[in-house]
Order: C-alpha cells, then structure tokens, then sequence
C-alpha cells in the first residue's frame, strides 16, 4: 500500500501581490504564510498522523521555505524535485498578472498546446509532467508514505491523472486548496482487484480554524487562470473568492 500526501505551501507574496509566481518572481511566504506552515508542523509534531519516509517539495520558493517549517515535524530533509512545480510561466515570470494577461493573450481553455508566455509551459505539457512526476515518484517509493509539499494547480491536476479525466482539457471548474491544507491518496487494492487510486480526504486544513482565512484567487499561477474579457483585463476579482495555488 503506497500513501500519498499532497500538501499546497502557504500563502505568498505572490498570490497577495498578484505576481506571476515562477522560478523568477516567487520571493516567498507571506508572514501569515509562515504562520500557516508552523500550524501544520505543530498539528504534525502533535498528532504524528503523518508518518513519512520521504519529503519533497517543488524548488519554487514558496513551497521550498513551507517544507523547511514542516520537516522537523517529519524528522527528514526536504528533497527538491523541479517536476512538482507549478505551470512554468515563461517570460511572463515576476510580471503583475493583469499585465501578462492582456500582453501574452493566455487562454488555456481555447489554446491547451500554446505556451503560457515564449519559454512556458502550455497546459498540454503542464498535465503531462504532472503524470509523469506522480507516476516517477509513486514508483520510486512504492509502499511507502509520500509527502509532497507543492502547488494548488499539482494537486487540481493529480485529480485528473488520478480518475484519468480528459488530459487535454482546461478545467472548467477548479478545486479551493487552502493553504498547507493535506490531500491523501492511497494506493490499494479493493475488492480483490488490482490495486487502484483512492482519495481519502482532501483539502484537510483543521489547523487553521483559527487562522484568517486565506482561500484566494490563484492570479500568481497560470495553471487555473481563466480567460480574461479586453474590458477587465487587470486581475483578481475578488481575493477571498475561488481558489489558491
């Protein structure tokens, strides 16, 4: 039986500045971002429900600096992995989102083969490397306990690998990923069958109950972006609305 636990970093100065958060643009957590991630390491070194034998992050920043909080809860280094990162933006990296937007025409509902920006990711190659890093990883550490700490739209996307939803297609309806919130798949066998995928529970952020909530609009990463009107063209509508990557 293999455990997977996909934990989404903590709020960044990214998502509150509406930046696009690559390699590049990505400077970190917010201080309630930091907040958030030491919850988790507290709720984790408490409780001991999460009992790893490996934790990887994404080497973006604000994922990178969530599991270096949470790792003296786990007792194991933080292993980098670039294949759990976000959509790579390109060229549009560390611009205001409202900007790239309206400069690079994003529209990955229309277009899922066309690069976010000239140097990106389309949204095609976005769902491809998400598969095969969760096929590469689950593989490599086959029954055992897997933390990863990465990004909302890597964890939207595990859902459509995991359930084999159609790979080419832009999501019309998105998942709200809380920040440091814990999703847990298991790989088991039912019924007798071979082994299968089973998500049990997702979105677990108990550890926040009395923490701002901070589900927000996810304008400092492509993956969920969805097309924005030439009459609105400047960002989030609302930041307490929708979901976080």
């Amino acid at each position: 039986m293999t455990n997977l636990y996909l934990i989404r970093h903590g709020e960044a100065l990214v998502n509150v500045n509406h930046i696009v958060g690559g390699m590049r643009g990505d400077t970190g957590l917010t201080s309630l971002g930091v907040l958030q991630a030491e919850r988790l390491r507290d709720r984790l070194a408490a409780t001991r429900e999460l009992v790893a034998d490996v934790l990887i992050a994404s080497s973006f920043r604000r994922a990178q600096q969530t599991a270096e909080i949470i790792a003296p809860a786990l007792g194991l280094p933080v292993t980098l992995d670039d294949d759990v990162q976000e959509l790579r933006p390109g060229e549009a990296d560390g611009m205001p989102v409202g900007e790239a937007m309206v400069r690079y025409a994003i529209d990955f509902e229309r277009e899922p083969y066309r690069p976010a920006s000239p140097g990106g990711e389309s949204w095609a190659q976005f769902m491809l490397r998400v598969s095969v890093a969760l096929d590469r990883i689950t593989r490599e550490h086959e029954g055992r306990t897997i933390a990863i700490v990465t990004h909302g739209g890597f964890i939207d996307v595990a859902f459509l690998h995991f359930f084999k939803m159609n790979a080419l297609a832009f999501p019309v309806a998105h998942f709200a990923t809380r920040h440091t919130s814990l999703t847990h798949w298991q790989r088991r066998r039912r019924w007798g069958r071979a082994e299968a995928w089973h998500l049990i529970y997702y979105n677990d952020s108990a550890h926040l109950r009395d923490v701002e909530r901070t589900v927000r609009i996810p304008w400092a990463e492509l993956s969920t972006l969805a097309p924005r009107s030439a009459e609105d063209p400047s960002g989030p509508p609302s930041s307490e609305s929708g979901e976080g990557r």
